[in-house]
């Protein structure tokens, strides 16, 4: 059985980590690098880096931050923000990043997915959406959360398996910064119809959140920003409290 992994997410404005609430109101939580670089230290499996402006202010990501995290870690890390092209994705991967994540790209242009998979392989590929409750169903926003695109969650989800994602980075908006928990609703309900490895992100409050996103949501690992930023859950803690709890994770060698 593989581990559940525990992944910090680093959501960069300006050079710098931020974080807000519902994608709204940003603070400042310090240097990616430093950041990254505690994380790696303190177990995290996998880091998640959002240059979340790069979109809506059209500009790409930034590269030399991806070189500059690269040379200080030792852990996978997925990049995204503003990517559009095989050839940023190339770009971004030779900086040394592992992953990309796409979003609003992949809404434009499903086709990016299975191009890209084609060039670098379903593994480095991650579809990233943020789904937001609309009645009996979960719609699908883009541009950092900013604009509906009618697409049903759950579905697009699904087609983003069959075109050749590796990996769901799945965030409820309704959810995000709240510290309310995960949407298991939204967890199961995907699990149901995907293979690949899902994401949960958005609303880890609490260790317990983060050990039923897995073990109640089914989910192959958990993403969060503040309770991580702030100190609020020591990543080892969790490790141990999912150990206990029989959910498999790599624990630290002391």
């Amino acid at each position: 059985m593989l581990t559940k992994r525990i992944i910090p997410c680093l959501d960069i404005k300006d050079g710098r980590t931020v974080k807000g609430v519902n994608f709204e109101g940003l603070r400042d939580a310090g240097d990616p690098v430093e950041l990254a670089q505690r994380y790696t230290s303190e177990g995290a499996d996998e880091l998640v880096f959002l240059d979340i402006t790069a979109t809506k202010e059209k500009r790409r990501t930034l590269v030399a931050l991806v070189r500059d995290i690269a040379a200080h870690i030792n852990i996978p890390f997925t990049v995204g923000g503003g990517i559009k092209t095989v050839a940023e994705i190339e770009e971004i991967l030779k900086a040394g990043a592992d992953k990309v994540s796409l979003n609003s790209a992949i809404v434009r242009d499903p086709g990016l997915i299975t191009r890209s998979a084609d060039a670098f392989g379903s593994q480095a590929i991650v579809a990233a959406v943020d789904a937001k409750r609309a009645g009996d169903h979960w719609e699908v926003f883009v541009k950092g959360g900013s604009q509906p695109t009618g697409l049903n969650a759950v579905e697009w989800i699904e087609k983003t398996e069959q075109l050749g994602a590796g990996e769901i980075l799945l965030t409820s908006m309704d959810r995000d910064g709240t510290k309310s928990g995960f949407d298991l609703d939204l967890l199961r309900t995907v699990d149901e119809k995907v293979t690949i490895p899902v994401i949960a992100s958005g609303g880890a409050g609490t260790i317990q959140h983060c050990c039923d996103a897995v073990s109640l949501g089914k989910a192959d690992a958990v993403l969060a920003a503040s309770i991580f930023h702030f100190r609020e859950i020591e990543i080892s803690e969790l490790k141990q409290k999912m150990a206990d709890e029989g959910i498999p994770v790599r624990l630290m060698n002391h």
